[in-house]
């Protein structure tokens, strides 16, 4: 079932302030929809790293060039890099395909460095696509599809509130598990 973060009403617990706060040298660069070696060297090891054996493990440049490019809706590439504080080089550490909807950030397709996990980049992603969305106004960040049970995709449900779509249209989830 597709799900999706109701901004006005998302808190910051003390777990999700220890994100945002060992992340607090992230600078975020919003891109348009152009695929780079950069960021495809660094899909390569995540996937490699954390999913080698997902539908996206056998992916290619030119795939995911595919991905990026080939859209008929307002979508960017949201990098997140850190500045070396000796040489000024920023480093790409993180990067999220996310397209731009009326009503919110749809969450595409998130990645990160593999060296870098012990930052909690996933997690930090969705927290820094709540900030983007209330810094546009936007009432929404959709975060895909869940799937009861599979835990690959349970991370979700500590995003409340958190709404579901079904039959009835889009109901929010109960509370389970916050963050």
């Amino acid at each position: 079932m597709p799900v999706r973060i109701v901004v006005d009403d998302f808190e910051l617990s003390r777990s999700r302030r220890r994100a945002l706060s060992k992340n607090a040298d992230i600078i975020r660069y919003i891109r348009g929809p152009r695929a780079t070696g950069e960021q495809f060297s660094m899909l390569r090891a995540y996937l490699d790293t954390r999913h080698g054996d997902g539908g996206m493990a056998d992916m290619t440049v030119l795939d995911y060039a595919s991905m990026v490019e080939e859209t008929s809706v307002d979508t960017i590439i949201i990098e997140y890099r850190v500045r070396d504080a000796e040489t000024g080089d920023e480093k790409l550490i993180g990067a999220a395909l996310t397209d731009r909807l009326t009503d919110g950030l749809s969450m595409v397709y998130s990645f990160f460095e593999p060296d870098e996990a012990a930052r909690s980049l996933g997690h930090y992603m969705i927290l820094d696509h709540v900030s983007f969305a209330r810094e546009l106004n936007l009432p929404y960040v959709y975060l895909g599809y869940w799937v009861n049970g599979s835990g690959k995709m349970d991370y979700k449900k500590r995003f409340q509130p958190l709404e579901m779509l079904g039959p009835r249209g889009w109901t929010r989830m109960d509370r389970v598990s916050a963050a």
